[in-house]
């Protein structure tokens, strides 16, 4: 008998895991090295037909495949059923592992001038990490199980999931996740061939930078996502799953600062490393998290608890493995170029103690719930209270120095020239704090310091910005940094200018905030292609002038059956009109839940520049990347430092 499509995909996902040992293994003896490469290849084209038998399995809707029939519905859109392929727990995975194996051929393909034993190494790690991964899925959680008989028809995809936004946030993320352990592999043939220094930081750089681009895409997709489909007004909730991105996010972040430094000025060789073995674990750390059963959330698809052990001692295994490497070799890296406290690496050792600082504190609000629970079943909140007044003090005075830092000189920085240079910026933060004191009202300590941070970073980058002389590292770091000022504008206005309403009114009634005349015209149902809903139309005016209806819906989902919240949005002006329908009372009243959002938009916005600064910085990375290629023996002389980019 022909085997199907989709036996096909599970052979090719065993004789991927056994690629992946040969990739682990080759490393080993110098004889088999060189192994490594033809190992990686046919390791990322064996994922690659897996994963595309599991997405033909979807389209045809395959239901004797059992992620389909669970997952899927023979009415679902194309694009669901597409991105259905990872909208679950073993599917995600495949995803993951998948990537990775594409990240593998991309270091195959290079020609690093680190040599082919420290090429043969990296992928010797990659090839750990990868065969991990396959051990669970083959083991633990096979995506390819079968069912028979077939059932006619799928269950359907999670309604909540059944979105762009949502649709492309795992894939983003995964992105992220697997460029920072690139860098972690790379991290561990540096540390096993003694070749710590500015060359592996070019060869890396390119990766981390990726890794900090998509993992901040994939942050602000996860935000948007939750902010116009949940329906509860927020952006953000610190929810451990959100903060299970967050936490390599700021690793990844961190890391990019300082190998800018071991780049530019050969110093900081341990605490890079040490990074980007912490991107790596955090990275693992996400995944555990959000795939082990640990958490009951839309992102979380619920696991049983033996893959969740499973995954446990996967992380532990490759963190313990990671952390013995660093502490058997880290001792043999020579120590790096010094520094002045008040040059250009003084004040990137600043924004990296922030960082990490900010870190501490998402991890441990994090943690210390899941870890109480584990041990005594006692249940406690850590929410927005412990997290906003931790870290905002922390992000304030990381902004303060990520403005400072680009105008100071490397190795021995002066500070005479630095009132004028800042000048305009600091003009710049007390006017925006005396203005929304004077023509807003905004009283609140942090709330006033968040608009002059945001001011004060704004000014810096645009001043860096149309400085002589640009070039992709500076247009790269500028235009981030004036991405995060507008993210912080956003979270800031979000916070100090928005205004709610929460009435309970019947239809024909109306009510006002913020100026706003809202008028709950109808009530009626609506029929969409696997659901029902009630929406309402509410008419907003200003000054007795309509300036928009919104429509937000209660729905009801029919495969699988769910109820979903559909807000009613309305851009105007630089903000956001906002409203949800509630349950009816019984006496013919309804709830409506109403916001004036001004500014949110610079929230995602901000986080867009965020990445075309780190596209920007890419191309400057591939670049000096590509001329260390050509000059391989090329070292600068102690004390002097490479040029910048």
């Amino acid at each position: 008998m022909i085997p199907s499509f989709a036996e096909l995909g599970h052979l090719a996902l065993w004789l991927a895991a056994a690629a992946a040992l040969v990739m682990a293994v080759a490393p080993l003896r110098p004889a088999l090295a060189g192994l490594a490469r033809p190992a990686a290849v046919g390791h990322g084209l064996l994922l690659l037909l897996a994963y595309a038998a599991m997405t033909h399995a979807f389209l045809v809707s395959d239901f004797s495949v059992a992620l389909v029939a669970s997952n899927s519905h023979t009415a679902k859109p194309l694009l669901y059923k597409l991105t259905g392929v990872w909208a679950n727990h073993e599917g995600s995975m495949l995803l993951w592992v998948l990537i990775l194996a594409i990240a593998g051929l991309a270091v195959a393909g290079a020609r690093l001038p680190l040599g082919a034993t420290f090429q043969a190494r990296a992928l010797g790690s990659l090839g750990i990490v990868a065969l991990g991964f396959l051990a669970f899925l083959l083991f633990a959680s096979n995506p390819f199980a079968r069912l028979d008989p077939a059932p006619p028809e799928g269950m359907g995809l999670n309604p909540l999931l059944q979105d762009p936004g949502l649709a492309f946030h795992p894939p983003t993320l995964y992105v992220g996740y697997v460029g920072l352990v690139v860098a972690f592999a790379m991290a561990v043939a540096a540390l096993l061939d003694g070749k710590v220094g500015p060359q592996w930081a070019k060869v890396t750089r390119p990766w981390v930078t990726l890794a900090w681009g998509f993992l901040t895409m994939g942050i602000a997709l996860g935000s948007w996502w939750a902010y116009y489909e949940l329906g509860w007004g927020g952006w953000w909730f610190w929810d451990p799953v959100e903060n299970a991105a967050l936490m390599p996010w700021l690793t990844a972040t961190a890391l990019l600062h300082s190998i800018r430094v071991l780049e530019t000025r050969d110093a900081l060789r341990n605490w890079t490393l040490m990074l980007a073995i912490a991107g790596f674990t955090f990275s693992m750390l996400g995944t555990f998290i959000v795939r082990s059963g640990l958490l009951t959330s839309v992102h979380a698809f619920a696991v049983d608890p033996t893959r969740g052990l499973f995954l446990l001692l996967l992380l532990l295994s490759l963190t313990g493995w990671a952390l013995l490497v660093w502490a058997l070799r880290a001792p043999r890296v020579a120590e790096g170029a010094r520094f002045a406290m008040t040059s250009r690496e003084g004040f990137l050792v600043g924004n990296n103690l922030l960082l990490m600082a900010l870190l501490a504190i998402v991890f441990i609000g994090t943690l210390y719930p899941l870890a109480l629970e584990a041990w005594n079943g006692r249940q406690i909140s850590v929410g927005p209270p412990y997290f906003n007044a931790t870290t905002v003090p922390l992000i304030l005075a990381l902004a303060a120095l990520m403005a400072v830092g680009p105008f100071l000189a490397w190795k021995r920085g002066t500070t005479r020239s630095l009132g004028r240079r800042l000048l305009p910026a600091a003009i710049a933060a007390t006017a925006a704090a005396l203005l929304m004191l004077a023509l807003f009202g905004v009283a609140g300590v942090f709330a006033l310091l968040g608009f002059a941070a945001a001011a004060w970073l704004g000014v810096a980058s645009l001043q860096l910005l149309l400085r002589r002389g640009l070039t992709f590292g500076r247009a790269g770091t500028a235009l981030a940094h004036l991405g995060v000022a507008l993210t912080i504008l956003g979270a800031s206005a979000s916070g100090a200018l928005q205004r709610e309403a929460l009435v309970s009114i019947p239809v024909g009634d109306g009510f006002e905030v913020a100026g706003f005349a809202v008028t709950l015209e109808d009530v009626a149902p609506k029929a969409g292609p696997n659901w029902t809903a009630l929406e309402a139309r509410l008419a907003v005016r200003r000054a007795g002038e309509l300036i928009a209806t919104l429509q937000p819906q209660a729905r009801t989902y029919t495969s699988p059956p769910m109820e979903t919240t559909e807000a009613g949005i309305a851009m105007w002006r630089m903000g956001d009109l906002y409203a949800v329908l509630g349950k009816p009372d019984g006496s013919g009243r309804w709830q409506i839940h109403f916001w004036w959002k001004p500014l949110i938009h610079l929230l995602w916005w901000g986080a867009a520049l965020m990445a075309v600064g780190a596209v920007v910085a890419l191309g400057g990375a591939l670049r000096f990347a590509a001329l260390a290629r050509r000059r391989p023996a090329a070292a600068p002389a102690p004390g002097v430092p490479l040029p910048a980019e």
